[in-house]
Formats: C-alpha cells, structure tokens, sequence
C-alpha cells in the first residue's frame, strides 16, 4: 500500500476514535479499522474502561464470511496495541492470533506495560508493523492520556473570554455588584461546555467562586459534569456545593494526580489564570473573542508572546487557540 493509502485509512480510524471522547477517560482514545483490498472489513473504537479495546471491537464486527479475509487485511490503529494482561487481554497477541498479515500503528504507547512491547509482539508473531502514520494527529488524539502518562501531571486547559478592548470582565468588589460581564451566546456555549465534557476536572479561583457562584456544568452539551474544584480558602459554603477546596496549585495537582484525574480544565479569574500561564502548567489555552466593547475593566490574561495562536470558529463565535510547545517537545521526543 502507499502512505496515502494508510493515511486515508489511518484518518478514518482517527474519526472513529473519537466516539470515545466522552466515555473512555482514563484510557485514551482508541480507534482501529480493518481493511483489505480498499475495503472495510471491521472497525471500532475503545469505549470506556473495562471494555473491549478498539482493536477487538475491530474484529469482532468482520462479518463470518469474511474472517478468512484477515490473513490477507491490514489493521489500522491510533494507538499501540496493549501488551499486557489488564482488565482485558493482550490486544496485541489478539492480532497474532487472528493472522492479520499488517498492522499500521499511528502512535507507540507510552504506557510503562506497554512502551514498544505491542509492536514486538505483533513482529515476533509474524505481523508486518509500520508505525508513525500520522503520528502528531494520534498523539493529539491521546494528549490527556500521554500528559499524564509522561508528564505525571494532568493535562491543563486554559479557557477565558474577552472583549474586544481586551478585557474579560468589568470591575466588581463583591456579589452584590451584579453578575459578571456576559460575553458567551448560547450557541458559543457549546463550543465551551463541549471542553467542559472532555475534561474530568474543572477549576476556578476562590474570588471567582465568590463573585459568580458558577455551577460548571456541561448543561449546554452532553457527557458527565467535571469534579468542580476551586482554588484558596471558600470555607463550608464550596464544600456544600459540590466543590472541592485547595489551598494552592501543587496541592490540587498532586490531589488530581492521586486521584488518577488526567485533565483540568482552567476557567478561573485573570489571576488564577495567569498563575497557570507564568508557571508554565499549560498545555492548551482558548480565549473566546467576544465583539462586546467594555472600555475598563479586569485585564484578559497574557500568553507569552513567543506562542502564536491559531484562528478558529465554533458555532459562530471567534476563538484564539493556542498549543504549548513545552508539552509538543516532550511528545515528540518519546520515542
């Protein structure tokens, strides 16, 4: 086959994968899709934790009078196959045993059980393995996944709106000065409670907690609520609203860390993202760009100027979006 032929199959297993965004945490992403002679055989992605893999979902879906197919198909799969014996079995040694004569891998897992051991498995056992199609799109696929993984930390999201003039909200001293400046609409609303869904923990600073009294819910999109953390000292009334309290930033990373929380979605006032931003806990940030004038107000948190966002549209609304290369570096140099 051509690259361009392992890419096309490769992207569709990517696309595929994705149908596990919001169930598979806190295993990754997977997908795999078996294919011989430009034909789709099976396909299927990881769904949540303790369930079949993506690459026996794959072959579970052949039809039976193409199984004889297999020793002639290649797999594609986002993800190394698993080496080990865990809640299921090896996916790899799966493979093997099924006869499939190619196996195209997107990214290897940096899993410590696993870490290269699939790809060996599957070449003792007679598969001929490509790895690295597509790889930055599959490490992006799993990037939750490997932060945590590589970095023993969870993947940190940055997220603020903005005025136009550059400010995201207006001068409040308390509760009683009124709510916070609107910037969001409704439909600009799913984009965020769409990276609220995708994360499993959800974070905001005690004055932003206090001024705004959030709810940090995915309401305006599917999946499950995130943990609601907030960060310094709120007393009872956090607590008996489902919050949970931290005294500072590396108490809430090792309490998220222990708690095997792989990503942490920032939506914190100015200082609080800023903190994240100076300390370099950053691995992606959004900032919404709204067309609403304040002319004064709380200055809009500052990236480093070296990173350039890129320009993208979510229902209708402008976002800059930025990557950390810190993050990009540490995957690239896994090998």
């Amino acid at each position: 086959m051509t690259n361009h032929t392992d890419e096309q199959w490769m992207r569709r297993a990517l696309q595929i994968a994705r149908n596990g965004e919001l169930t598979a945490h806190p295993n990754p992403m997977v997908g795999a899709v078996i294919v011989h002679d430009d034909r789709i055989l099976g396909e299927g992605w990881h769904h949540q934790a303790g369930e079949p893999h993506a690459e026996v979902m794959a072959v579970r879906s052949v039809r039976p009078e193409d199984l004889a197919l297999l020793h002639e198909a290649t797999i594609y799969v986002t993800l190394e196959p698993c080496a080990h014996y865990g809640r299921t079995p090896p996916c790899a040694e799966m493979l093997v045993r099924q006869g499939l004569r190619r196996a195209v891998v997107g990214c290897v897992d940096p899993f410590s059980k696993v870490g290269g051991r699939g790809i060996a498995m599957m070449q003792e056992g007679g598969i001929e393995v490509s790895v690295g199609i597509l790889r930055e799109e599959c490490l992006d696929l799993v990037s939750h996944f490997l932060c945590f993984q590589l970095l023993r930390r969870p993947f940190i999201t940055l997220k603020w709106a903005a005025s136009t003039d550059g400010y995201i909200d207006r001068l409040r001293h308390s509760y009683d000065d009124g709510p916070a400046a609107r910037f969001s609409t409704p439909l600009s609303a799913i984009h965020v409670h769409h990276l609220r869904a995708a994360h499993q923990a959800i974070l905001v600073g005690r004055r932003t907690f206090e001024l705004d009294r959030p709810r940090l819910n995915v309401r305006a999109y599917g999946g499950r609520n995130p943990l609601r953390c907030v960060l310094g000292s709120v007393g009872e009334e956090a607590l008996n609203a489902g919050f949970q309290a931290y005294a500072d930033v590396d108490a809430l990373l090792d309490s998220l860390r222990r708690d095997n929380i792989q990503s942490l979605l920032v939506e914190g006032g100015a200082a609080t993202l800023q903190t994240f931003i100076e300390r370099d806990l950053w691995d992606e940030a959004w900032e919404e760009q709204s067309p609403v004038m304040l002319g004064d107000g709380v200055a809009a948190p500052q990236m480093p100027a070296a990173f350039t966002p890129e320009l993208e549209t979510h229902f209708g609304a402008q976002f800059r979006h930025w990557k950390s290369p810190v993050r990009r570096l540490h995957y690239v140099d896994f090998k």
